[in-house]
């Protein structure tokens, strides 16, 4: 059912003023306990990496399963991964996530175009505003993996970027999957941002790390501190994780 809401002049369309501030104050408590039913379910799970990208791929793309296995190794070293809890990557990283043994979490939002929650999902939350989904995708995160996508991981990508260069979360890593498909967008902003000082270019080594292809790096690392509490992940290139190895405290 479509709610009628005013628009332009109140009462030309017969709104009650008075009634449409009342339900969009009443707005507020949706608002609240989504915040709250994020807080209370996720706030157990540290360490976790949040994982982005299409939801357009399929399970035969090599994106697909580039996540699925970031996500699996990830996991199997303690760390709960955290996904927008639909298809594509978001898919492959819950599915990695479960293989691995930790928390596979999705963060579900109601769209126009129903979003078809996967199944590979341990811990499973819904929202209808993607500001306070956002928040739980960054809250618990000791690392951003990024994958090929479209818009809505584009402006995941630029939340994070931007939280990290004005300070409002840790300098965790950015790590950003497939070099081949973010390299334009790299060099955008080195040639045209970073020239013309509309950002540093510490902004970009600070927090902005690149794959190699297969695996995230040569020597991939994530740290991060909650309170008085580091864990530290060191993996080596294409080296398999150790059976029930955990994050070492630093």
């Amino acid at each position: 059912m479509i709610k009628k809401t005013c628009a332009g002049n109140p009462m030309d369309n017969g709104c009650n003023p008075e009634a449409e501030l009342n339900r969009e104050s009443w707005r507020v408590f949706k608002i609240m306990s989504e915040f709250v039913d994020g807080f209370e379910q996720l706030s157990h799970i540290k360490p976790a990496v949040s994982i982005f990208g299409s939801a357009r791929v399929n399970e035969k793309s090599e994106d697909y399963k580039n996540a699925q296995s970031v996500a699996r190794l990830l996991s199997t070293a303690g760390f709960a991964i955290i996904s927008g809890g639909g298809p594509g990557i978001m898919e492959a990283a819950n599915r990695g996530g479960a293989e691995g043994g930790s928390v596979s979490v999705g963060l579900n939002i109601e769209l126009p175009i129903e979003q078809i929650p996967n199944s590979y999902q341990t811990l499973s939350l819904n929202f209808s505003h993607f500001f306070a989904r956002k928040v739980m995708f960054v809250k618990y995160a000791a690392a951003y993996v990024v994958c090929p996508g479209g818009f809505g991981t584009l402006d995941e990508l630029a939340e994070m970027l931007t939280l990290t260069q004005t300070g409002k979360t840790p300098r965790i890593p950015v790590i950003l999957m497939n070099r081949q498909f973010w390299q334009p967008l790299l060099e955008w902003f080195k040639n045209s941002l970073c020239t013309q000082n509309m950002i540093k270019q510490e902004d970009l080594r600070a927090s902005l790390k690149i794959d190699c292809d297969l695996w995230l790096c040569s020597l991939f690392r994530i740290k991060t501190c909650f309170r008085k509490h580091a864990y530290c992940l060191v993996r080596k290139h294409n080296a398999e994780p150790e059976q029930g190895a955990k994050p070492r405290r630093a």
